[in-house]
């Protein structure tokens, strides 16, 4: 596989840099379609999504520098070349979910709320820019004869071929010459399969505020536990045999199906917060409902958000 789209020179275009550009503008693009749908500024999720692309990178970079900081200690300077790679999603995730904390709390935006609608668009957006470690060959997992997709190149075979002392202490097994799991494709496909899942919830099925966000959590984090199993560049905690990614999912998952449980169980009992619900509540004396009060705070929120983002 050529990583270059194409290339003048010292200069070229990645496949992988143009895909995550790719994915990026068709999540935002998404993002701003559900944003109508619920009468969000359209300013506000643009800009917001801006910021936490740019922090959401640099949160992915420190997130791989971090655990694999032996590969930058003597050149310190080597942080910076990104272009060369070295991202990580869950960095990526975390810094951007900081990033629409602090700018939904700055424009008095329901974090939940703003989350519900971006988190579907996200995993669309994971499962384009995906593909980028096709062109790249990487992300690829360990040996396969019976999967029903395999993968193989000379750059596989090749980066296996070095890397078998490194797998074989972490108690892998690996021959250069045999195919591989397209671990890549597996997170694509559950990403893309999730996104149409999440915005069918919600649209049709959504109980509460904030299910969607922990949904999405438990979703993917459901595949990072398994697939994370099947790879060959994983981080690792220290000199363990402790897999990063895959030791962060299954707290997340854990995590994220207490939540959900702990709010499905109270909305059964009646007993769900009111800033959580979605329920129709008994009229107050003045006619007006809970969720009429909700939707009329909503609406002020918006009202305020787009006063400024339109100064």
């Amino acid at each position: 596989m050529n990583a270059y789209v194409f290339k003048i020179g010292n200069f070229g275009v990645r496949w992988y840099s143009l895909l995550i550009l790719i994915g990026v503008i068709v999540g935002i693009l998404l993002i701003e379609k559900e944003g109508k749908k619920f009468n969000i500024s359209k300013d506000f999720l643009f800009n917001m999504a801006f910021w936490a692309i740019i922090i959401g990178v640099i949160g992915a970079r420190l997130y791989y520098v971090i655990f694999n900081f032996n590969l930058y200690q003597n050149d310190l300077l080597s942080i910076f070349k990104i272009w060369e790679g070295g991202l990580a999603i869950h960095g990526g995730i975390i810094a951007g979910l900081i990033v629409i904390a602090l700018y939904s709390k700055k424009y008095k935006m329901r974090f939940i709320r703003i989350t519900d609608i971006c988190v579907p668009s996200l995993l669309f957006a994971q499962g384009i820019g995906r593909w980028g470690n096709f062109f790249n060959q990487e992300a690829f997992g360990t040996n396969t004869t019976t999967a029903p997709f395999r993968m193989w190149s000379l750059k596989i075979h090749d980066t296996l071929a070095a890397s078998a002392d490194t797998l074989a202490a972490k108690g892998m097994d690996v021959d250069p010459n045999v195919p591989v799991h397209p671990t890549f494709l597996y997170e694509s496909v559950w990403c893309i399969l999730g996104f149409f899942i999440l915005n069918y919830i919600v649209h049709k099925r959504r109980k509460y505020k904030g299910e969607v966000f922990l949904l999405y959590g438990i979703w993917y984090g459901l595949e990072r536990m398994v697939v994370e199993g099947l790879r060959t560049d994983s981080l690792y905690i220290a000199n363990t045999t402790i897999r990063v990614s895959q030791l962060l999912s299954a707290i997340i998952v854990v995590a994220f199906l207490v939540m959900h449980i702990i709010n499905m169980v109270k909305l059964k009992k009646g007993t769900l917060p009111q800033r959580l619900s979605l329920a129709t509540a008994p009229a107050t004396a003045n006619g007006a409902n809970a969720e009429s009060v909700e939707k009329i705070k909503d609406n002020n929120d918006e009202r305020e958000n787009e006063d400024v983002t339109n100064n």
